[in-house]
């Protein structure tokens, strides 16, 4: 999966979520779980998730399901290497976004 990320530009990867997040400038922007990849999403590009038919990255918490802000990307954009690049474009202004919305934390 991360070799069709590679158009996109130098992407890292790194164990997580029992998978695998991507990384572009420091910015977490997709995972893979259960071999499916995620890619971050927030206010601005959501909603072509939801049109598309997919929906977040769930895990089993303490007390009640986790949803987190990564969609499953959709089989049609995963078989499209201008649309699979388009979509990660945006999935990492999500994450810069995101980053942004974060207050820093104080040191102790």
């Amino acid at each position: 999966m991360l070799g069709r990320l590679l158009p996109f530009g130098p992407v890292l990867s790194r164990s997580m979520f029992g998978g695998f997040g991507f990384f572009m400038d420091g910015f977490m922007f997709a995972l893979i779980a259960n071999d499916h990849l995620y890619f971050k999403v927030d206010d601005r590009n959501r909603q072509e998730y939801i049109d598309a038919g997919t929906g977040p990255f769930t895990y089993d918490g303490k007390k009640k399901p986790v949803k987190k802000s990564y969609f499953l990307v959709p089989s049609n954009i995963l078989s499209d290497p201008n649309e699979l690049t388009d979509w990660a474009g945006r999935a990492l202004e999500a994450a810069k976004r995101s980053k942004l919305k974060k207050p820093t934390r104080r040191k102790r």
